[in-house]
This record gives structure tokens, sequence and C-alpha cells, in this order.
């Protein structure tokens, strides 16, 4: 083979892989915008992180956002906002960046897995930004002004007399508390018994509970998805008498699998558990739309798993 055919097909294999790498870009673009470029020491710039993409052809993979980087400190991560707009999805997110020395520092670049439906995953990758962290300017040529000693004024009993005033009128309104309570005290009136919540219900009221917390939308995400998973795996050693709580996911589904009352419910705990584990001990988030699904799961798991309770006709 010549060097010339062998220079051809080099080029042709680049070109495929260029033309390859530009579809999987082409659906998904990612974006970083700094509002100042200097700030003093001490104030906050805004960073915004932006990517839209088509979720027909390709997912998106946000990335974990360290709490410091080259010196500046991320005081505050707003929340992933979703907006849809005719076959595409963006997804925004605002970061409060502060720095607490001068100098020059700069913002890494922020990169995205972008994940194809089909074809080779890839990154996209922000620009990176440099912020000016300034000192508020002194004026050297001003002599500095001595330390004043401490003043010492003598008290009269007229600087008590609010303290005073409030003394008695403490001990009037609890007189009069007293004998309101006193005269008005209502008999003890034992209330019935209330029926026991069934467990279920018990369970689904924790989870609603954590559901109004909304911990994932204000990036809190593992703790979210730790309180989820002990709710979940408290209710599988209670409902179905196994052990969970200190199992691994891995070996929760593989006891499931097993378990007579529990099989027909591995690929919904496997939905939960797996998506639970991204979340902590992966480099990436979970999606909005995940988050919502991992609850909703959990939901339907405890509803649908009520005991069967065979009631015998009664004979007339």
């Amino acid at each position: 083979m010549n060097t010339s055919v062998i220079k051809r097909l080099v080029l042709f294999t680049v070109l495929i892989f260029v033309s390859q790498y530009a579809v999987a870009q082409g659906d998904a673009t990612a974006t970083a915008r700094l509002d100042v470029r200097q700030i003093l020491v001490g104030d906050q710039a805004k960073l915004f992180l932006e990517v839209r993409h088509n979720p027909s052809s390709v997912k998106i993979q946000w990335p974990t956002i360290l709490d410091s980087f080259n010196k500046l400190e991320v005081v505050e991560k707003g929340k992933i906002d979703t907006i849809k707009q005719g076959g595409y999805i963006t997804y925004k997110q605002k970061l409060l960046v502060t720095g607490f020395d001068s100098g020059l520092f700069q913002i890494p670049p922020f990169q995205f897995a972008v994940i194809p439906t089909s074809g080779t995953a890839s990154v996209l990758t922000t620009d990176s930004f440099q912020l000016l962290v300034q000192t508020v300017a002194v004026d050297t040529n001003k002599a500095f002004k001595p330390i004043k000693s401490i003043m010492f004024v003598d008290a009269t009993w007229l600087d008590y007399l609010w303290y005073i005033i409030g003394g008695i009128a403490l001990v009037v309104l609890t007189i009069i508390g007293v004998v309101y309570y006193m005269k008005h005290k209502k008999p003890v009136v034992k209330e019935p018994k209330q029926p026991k919540v069934p467990l279920q219900d018990q369970v689904l009221a924790k989870l609603a509970e954590l559901d109004a917390r909304q911990l994932w939308q204000k990036n809190q995400v593992k703790e979210y998805y730790i309180e989820l998973t002990d709710i979940v795996r408290s209710y599988i050693e209670e409902r179905f008498k196994t052990h969970a709580m200190e199992l691994t996911t891995d070996e929760l589904l593989y006891k499931a699998r097993l378990h007579k009352e529990l099989q027909q419910y591995v690929s919904v705990l496997t939905v939960i558990l797996q998506t639970a584990d991204l979340a902590k001990f992966a480099k990436s988030q979970p999606m909005p739309q995940e988050h919502f699904d991992a609850m909703d799961n959990a939901k339907k798991f405890v509803d649908s798993s009520r005991p069967v309770t065979n009631q015998t006709p009664t004979e007339n």
C-alpha cells in the first residue's frame, strides 16, 4: 500500500469522527456567563450556567459544582430551572461566587456529559473566566487615629426605671393570667381512642412531608435521597420482615428477587435505589424528572404493597 492511499484512509477516518462529533454536539449546547469581571473583597459575582438540548436524541448529565475553586468560594447554588420550548429543553442554574483574597483568579470551565441515544458519548465544555478581586483603597497619607479609652458613666435609679416598670407589669399580668385560667378552666374530657393508622398511610405521610420540604430543589440532593431511601428501607423491614437498612443496593435487590412478596417490586426498587446511589456517590446529578420519578415510584411501591386481607363472607 503506497503513502497516498494511507493518507487518504487517515483523512477519511478523521472526517467520519469529526462528522459524528458534530452531530452529537449539534443537539446540545452549553454556555457560562459572568455578570461582572471585577469585585471588591467579600462582594459577590453571579455566574450563570445554561444547557440546551434535544431530549429525544441526547441526555445531559449536570456536573458536580464544587464549593470552591482557585481561592474563590461558591456561597450559593441556585436550583436548576427547566424551560421547555419546541422540541428542546433548557436547564439554567445561577451561582454566587466571592473571594476573600485580592488577586486575579480563574473560574474553570464546566463540563457537561452528553449521552446520545445512539453513538458515542461526548463532553460539552463552557468557557473559563478571570475574576479580579480588589481590596478597598486606603489613604496612607492620613495619620492613624489612636484608640479611645473606655469612658465610665455613673448610674442612677432612673437608668433602671424601665426594668422596674417591666417587672411590676410582669407580676400583674401573671396574677391576671392565673386568675383567668382558674375561672375558665374546663374539665378534662378523655377523647375516644383513635384507630391505629395503617403502616402504609404512616409511610406515605413521611414521603409527602419529605416531598413538601423540596430538598433537591434547594440543591440538597444528597440529603433528599438519604432520607428517601431510609424511609423505603425502614418500610421494607417492617412490612416484609426482612433486613434492608444495612444492605447495599445490589444486596437488597438480590434479596428482593428471592423474596416471595418482594419479587413483583424489584423493578420499582431498582429505579429508586440506583437513582439514589447516583446522587449520593457519583460525580453527576440526576435530572429533575428523575427526582420526581424516584418519589413517585416510592409512593406507588408503598401504596401497592398493602397486605391483602381475606374476609370470609358471613352466612345468613
